[in-house]
C-alpha cells in the first residue's frame, strides 16, 4: 500500500472510532471527559485525510516535498491544494478550531465537567465548553472532509493495486 492509502485508511478508522465513542460509549458512561477522546479522534481523522491528499499529490510530483509536522502539512495543504481541488475552506477552520481546543486542554490549569459539557479554562480563566452537540457537528463536518479526500485520492488508486 502506498503512503496516501495508509493515511486514508487511518482517517476512515479514526472517524469511525470517534462516531462510535459518541453514539455508543458516551450514553453509557456519561462522562464528559470522554468528549476529549472523541475530539482527539476527530482531529486524527482530519490530519490523516489531509495527509492522504498531500502524500497523493507528492507521489505524482504535483507538490514539493514537505516536513512531517502539522504546521508544514497544514501550510502546504492550505497554499497548494485547497484552491486546486476546490476544497471547502470550512474544513481549514474546523482543523484550526479543533487544534486550538486540544492545545487549550493541554495547557489548561483547570478542567471540569458540568452536566453533559466539558469545560476547559485557559491560564487567564477564559472558558471553553465542549458539548455533545458541538462534537456531533464536528463529526458531521469531518465525515464530509474525509469523504472528499477519499474521492480525490481514489481517482488514481487503481494504479497501485
Amino acid at each position: 500500500m502506498e503512503e496516501f492509502q495508509v493515511a486514508r485508511d487511518k482517517a476512515k478508522k479514526s472517524i469511525k472510532v470517534a462516531d462510535h465513542m459518541l453514539i455508543m460509549t458516551f450514553p453509557l458512561v456519561k462522562d464528559p471527559k470522554l468528549l476529549l477522546a472523541v475530539l482527539e479522534n476527530i482531529f486524527s481523522a482530519l490530519i490523516n485525510a489531509m495527509s492522504s491528499l498531500l502524500y497523493h499529490e507528492r507521489l505524482f510530483k504535483r507538490i514539493p516535498p514537505f516536513q512531517e509536522n502539522y504546521d508544514a502539512k497544514f501550510t502546504m495543504f492550505r497554499d497548494k491544494l485547497v484552491q486546486r481541488h476546490d476544497i471547502n475552506k470550512e474544513s481549514l477552520k474546523l482543523m484550526q478550531e479543533i487544534r486550538e481546543i486540544l492545545l487549550e486542554h493541554k495547557n489548561s490549569p483547570v478542567e471540569f465537567s458540568r452536566g453533559d459539557r466539558f469545560v476547559i479554562c485557559s491560564p487567564t480563566y477564559r472558558m471553553k465548553t465542549i458539548s455533545v452537540n458541538d462534537i456531533k457537528k464536528y463529526i458531521a463536518k469531518t465525515k464530509l472532509f474525509v469523504a472528499d479526500m477519499e474521492r480525490l485520492v481514489s481517482k488514481d488508486a487503481g494504479i497501485f493495486k
